[in-house]
């Protein structure tokens, strides 16, 4: 869909140069590339490894455009918490929701112009890379006719590992693979297809290592 995305809010801005920048680019010296790759207008897809916590927040403010994700509904029960994640575009799904409930929301925002923020095995895993890719994403991008964006997250998962609260302060680096086309159904093996492609794409990123 050819749409222009929604202008970033005072509260986005305010998060993202003033506090999530700052932590990527200085305590983390996060690195990008291949941000010419990114859509400036359109739903867009987004899809990336999952390693760590801190993943969601530094693809949602590295790309030149604001990405949506899915929130816990709890937190949009803390008031302050609630108006900042609301106002970068995150958005409540109840625990224990159904898949097709989380798609629609999803699919909502996409309509809207949003980039929205998919991790493609659906939760973090210990090696930082994708293990077991879900359909979602296609799926998602088949619904809405929307381009998908590989993206690869290096190192995340050893700056925060899985079980552990405080994270080391290594490299943590943004490689943005060629936009993929929706798949041209829904049947399985068309979602299947382009499932494998973006688990591809983001493994041969991953194995490239960090910028140098």
């Amino acid at each position: 869909m050819n749409l222009d995305p929604p202008k970033p809010s005072f509260a986005y801005l305010v998060v993202s140069y003033c506090f999530v920048f700052p932590i990527f680019r200085l305590l983390f010296r996060g690195r990008i590339t291949g941000t010419n790759n990114v859509p400036k207008n359109g739903s867009l897809v987004v899809v990336a490894n999952h390693g760590s916590h801190l993943d969601p927040p530094f693809l949602g403010h590295a790309l030149g455009r604001p990405v949506a994700f899915m929130a816990k509904a709890e937190l949009f029960k803390i008031p302050l918490l609630a108006a900042i994640i609301r106002a970068c575009g995150a958005y409540p799904v109840n625990r224990g929701a159904s898949d097709r409930h989380a798609i629609r929301v999803a699919s909502s925002k996409l309509n809207q112009g949003w980039a929205t923020g998919l991790f493609l095995d659906g939760t973090r895993q210990k090696n930082g890379r994708v293990n077991n890719p879900m359909a979602g994403a296609a799926l998602l991008a088949a619904r809405t006719e929307s381009n998908l964006l590989p993206v690869a997250i290096i190192n995340s998962h050893k700056a925060l590992r899985k079980g552990f609260l405080f994270p080391r302060f290594l490299p943590i680096h943004l490689r943005v693979g060629e936009v993929i086309p929706p798949p041209i159904s829904r049947r399985k093996p068309d979602l299947e297809e382009v499932t494998e492609k973006l688990k591809s794409s983001i493994n041969f990123m991953i194995d490239q290592g960090l910028i140098d």
